[in-house]
């Protein structure tokens, strides 16, 4: 059935490619005019002297086909780390082929395989496609937590204020 699919780590050399699938999941988003990033910086992110994320790349036929993108994360709660999936994506006309469940099943494998308590990632709101594929691979979509992020000049303001001293 999925004769045609590899999965295998990312390397060095795949640096463009990931930059690549990363441009194509957020034009998909409607989000294209947020990619700051360039070649440089996934390579340094993900094949620096301590690589902090990690990414997998599927291929059909030989063809690059989609990528999962993800790191380690930890769990006050559970007292376990987890694993947060940044990124999934499948180029539309690889998709129907088992290539985005593929891609979750062996994130999932591996936070059987280390112990992990968690495997987590974010859907906007508005993509149906991918919470119905979500929910029937067993995932629950939690409505009751919020995001948060600070980033830019609320970034750049908010680390220069000094703590109070104790």
């Amino acid at each position: 059935m999925m004769t045609g699919l590899t999965i295998r780590p990312a390397e060095r050399r795949d640096a463009a490619l990931v930059l690549q699938f990363v441009r194509e999941l957020a034009d998909y988003e409607k989000l294209l005019h947020e990619v700051e990033a360039d070649e440089v910086a996934i390579d340094r992110a993900l094949f620096g002297e301590q690589p902090r994320v990690f990414c997998e790349i599927a291929s059909w036929n030989g063809e690059p086909a989609g990528f999962a993108l993800w790191f380690y994360t930890f769990s006050t709660f559970r007292g376990l780390h987890g694993i947060y999936l940044e990124d999934l994506f499948v180029r539309p006309e690889f998709r129907g082929h088992g290539i985005g469940k593929a891609l979750l099943k062996g994130l999932a494998a591996r936070c059987v395989a280390e112990g992990l308590g968690r495997f987590e990632w974010a859907v906007l709101d508005w993509n149906t496609p991918s919470i119905d594929f979500y929910r029937s691979q067993g995932a629950r979509i939690l409505t009751e937590w919020q995001r948060c992020r600070v980033e830019g000049d609320a970034l750049l303001a908010l680390g220069r204020e000094k703590p109070l001293a104790p």
